[in-house]
């Protein structure tokens, strides 16, 4: 999710000896490889699909064995009153880190990531856009993972964050937005044994057929993004059939969700269309960039919206 700096911290504390405890507490099984291999980076999942070892970000969202054994991070999610998606311990290895990347994905578009340290020392950096921030133990951070991005641990330590996806309610983004109050009036969240938290997660499942607003919303998100890697007249006039080509796309798309609805029954006249989409924006979409993170236009459509289009699983496979 987009917004309007690359860092915000959010003014609450809580009690990181506490959630250092329970997460001291945890078996070594409890600790997943990172899913794409990057050295140094392994995670103990909280809130998953059905509560399983995956990482995945579609289904029932539910706590898994692990949180179950920890009362007081339960109760530090549950403080916010928000829905919470994917959510897990990262833990970074001394002297690892995180290569520069933006999080283009359909799952980020309307998501933010919660960071809230639990182990950590000041040579742990966090980077967004040009932007520097070590986050301290206790505190509670977002950050716009759509700009540029990288971690670096050079402390001779491990580095542990609680990291929680939500998509926040009116009531968390007043508490993001608002004016910060001098630090030492901050709340401070404190284990409380009397109280038993209740999680609220998402139920994240696709439909066989993406609604044509939702369609409409992705596509003019990115073209608001568009532009050219280079000032030449050929990248110009790319871009602006490029351009053409997308609210063409919006055009179709809405037509067969008229004609079709969305239960995916003509699955094959939508992926005739997705496919029509995918070769024409190829070769316009060469040289053409996201403004902000300057990630290729091509692949932002692709994994942003045309993977997302049709769900898996109806009446055959996927685009």
């Amino acid at each position: 999710m987009r917004l309007s700096r690359p860092f915000i911290q959010l003014p609450v504390l809580f009690d990181a000896e506490r959630l250092q405890t329970e997460v001291a507490a945890l078996p070594a099984k409890a600790w997943a490889l990172h899913p794409d291999g990057l050295p140094g980076n392994s995670a103990a999942r909280l809130i998953s699909p059905d509560g399983d070892e995956t990482d995945s970000v579609h289904g029932q969202m539910l706590p898994t064995k692990w949180l179950a054994t920890m009362p007081y991070l339960r109760q530090v999610l549950a403080g916010f009153g928000v829905v919470w998606g994917r959510s897990r311990l990262m833990r970074l290895a001394p002297g690892a880190g995180v290569p520069e990347h933006a999080d283009i994905n359909y799952h980020w578009h309307m998501r933010v990531r919660l960071h809230i340290p639990v182990l950590t020392l000041p040579q742990a950096h966090f980077h967004c856009d040009g932007q520097t921030v070590h986050m301290a133990a206790g505190e509670a951070w977002i950050f716009d993972n759509w700009r540029r991005h990288h971690v670096e641990n050079k402390a001779m330590a491990e580095r542990i964050h609680l990291v929680a996806d939500t998509s926040g309610t009116a009531a968390f983004w007043r508490f993001a937005h608002g004016q910060t109050p001098p630090r030492d009036q901050w709340p401070r969240v404190n284990w409380n044994p009397a109280t038993e938290a209740r999680l609220l997660t998402e139920r994240n499942q696709r439909a066989p057929v993406m609604p044509a607003a939702e369609v409409q919303l992705l596509v003019e998100d990115l073209c608001s993004e568009l532009t050219c890697a280079t000032d030449a007249a050929d990248a110009r006039a790319r871009a602006a059939r490029f351009l053409t080509l997308m609210e063409s796309f919006i055009f179709d798309w809405r037509q067969l969700c008229a004609l079709h609805g969305v239960d995916g029954r003509a699955r094959p006249e939508f992926l005739r269309l997705v496919a029509t989409v995918r070769e024409v924006a190829t070769p316009l979409a060469h040289g053409l960039i996201m403004r902000t993170n300057q990630a290729s236009a091509l692949l932002v459509l692709e994994k942003r919206v045309l993977q997302h289009l049709i769900a898996d699983g109806v009446d055959g496979e996927g685009p």
